[in-house]
C-alpha cells in the first residue's frame, strides 16, 4: 500500500528542482569514474571509491524524491481563519514571537520555521484561530498571533 505524501507547492517545487539539480549530476559523476579507473588497481583507488560513494548517494537521492513526487498529494491552505497544512502562522511563546510554515514531515526544516503537522509544535497548532492559546508537551504555553 503505498503511503501519501502530503506536500505544499513551493515544497513539490523545491523537489522538482533538486531532482533537476541530481540527475544533472550524473554525466560529471560517470566522467570522475572513467578518469578513476584508468588509474588503474581499483582496490586502492580512493578517487575510484569516492566517485562511486558520490554516485550512491545521488542515485539513492533521486530514488527517493522520484518516489514522494510520484506520492505527493499537494496541499493548500484553503482557509486563513484556521491552522491547517500550508499556514503561515505566527505565535508568541516564551515571550518571543516565532513565525512557522506548517508543512508535511518530508518538507519538515525547524531551522527554516518549517514544522511538520506531525511535530508536537505542530499538533498543538493544528485547528487553532488567531487568539487560541496552546500548550506543548514540556508544558510551556503559546498564543497564535496571524495566520496566513
Amino acid at each position: 500500500m503505498k503511503k501519501t505524501v502530503s506536500l505544499t507547492k513551493q515544497g513539490k517545487q523545491d523537489l522538482e528542482k533538486e531532482l533537476e539539480a541530481l540527475i544533472a549530476r550524473r554525466p560529471q559523476i560517470a566522467e570522475r569514474l572513467q578518469i578513476a579507473r584508468s588509474f588503474g588497481d581499483l582496490s586502492e583507488n580512493q578517487e575510484y571509491t569516492d566517485a562511486r560513494s558520490e554516485q550512491k548517494t545521488v542515485e539513492n537521492r533521486i530514488g527517493e524524491i522520484e518516489e514522494i513526487l510520484k506520492n505527493a498529494k499537494v496541499i493548500s491552505n484553503t482557509s486563513h481563519n484556521k491552522v491547517s497544512m500550508g499556514a503561515e502562522v505566527t505565535v508568541t511563546l516564551a515571550g518571543k514571537r516565532h513565525k512557522y510554515s506548517i508543512v508535511g514531515p518530508v518538507e519538515a526544516d525547524p531551522l527554516n520555521g518549517k514544522i511538520s503537522d506531525k511535530s508536537p509544535i505542530g499538533q498543538a497548532l493544528m485547528g487553532k484561530v488567531v487568539g487560541d492559546t496552546y500548550q506543548l508537551p514540556n508544558g510551556n504555553k503559546g498564543k497564535i498571533v496571524e495566520i496566513n
